[in-house]
């Protein structure tokens, strides 16, 4: 939806679920002869890549993550830790995936593997009637605009025992430079606010 709405829609559901209401915007979106552009951003913990999953099953659609487009560590500044989106490749991200789909032509998936510090094989990401965008930084405005932005969150107790379960000892990280960083987005850009759909994934309260 190009253009915000004077308020986000804002949608109750389970983490993986895809709220009806989301779904009817979604599918409104998928015309023949251009490919529509869903961006799937949030908290850390909130469930945003199994939202973003879920919607590339639920449509067909290939589903392209953010933390496949971070920077090599050789190319990172030094402070790359202490500034919002520091260790992310938007040109890269654009120059691959967003700006072709939006011109209508074929682009190509290339994902960074951090751990290994090398990139996968090139895969291609044909031009079609939808593509998902989803992750860490996926609303930010250098990434150029989406057809619908939607916007995944829930009570920090809820993110932070979900954090708990899957990073093991890794969740200090979390708590002490992801979390903070991507607040300071949040704020920086009002993200929250100026989606188009807000989804809550505490509605199990786990």
């Amino acid at each position: 939806m190009r253009g915000h709405r004077l308020m986000s829609a804002r949608l109750m559901a389970a983490p993986g679920e895809v709220p009806a209401e989301l779904a009817r915007m979604v599918q409104a979106l998928v015309q023949p002869g251009r490919t529509a552009l869903v961006a799937v951003d949030g908290r850390c913990g909130s469930g945003k890549t199994a939202l973003g999953t879920a919607l590339g099953r639920m449509f067909g659609c290939p589903v392209v993550h953010t933390d496949d487009y971070y920077l090599p560590f050789a190319r990172r500044a030094r402070n790359w830790r202490e500034v919002p989106a520091a260790n992310m490749d938007f040109d890269r991200l654009r120059a691959e995936v967003l700006d072709p789909l939006r011109a209508g032509k074929d682009g190509v998936y290339r994902a960074y593997d951090c751990h290994a510090d090398c990139f996968a094989d090139e895969e291609p990401l044909p031009a079609g009637p939808l593509l998902v965008l989803e992750g860490s930084y996926s609303h930010h405005p250098d990434l150029g605009g989406y057809d619908l932005t939607v916007f995944v969150t829930c009570p920090a107790a809820c993110r932070e025992q979900r954090l708990r379960t899957r990073e093991g000892e890794h969740y200090e990280m979390f708590r002490s430079c992801w979390i903070p960083l991507e607040e300071g987005y949040f704020a920086r850009y009002g993200v929250e606010n100026k989606a188009d759909c807000v989804v809550d994934t505490g509605a199990d309260g786990r």
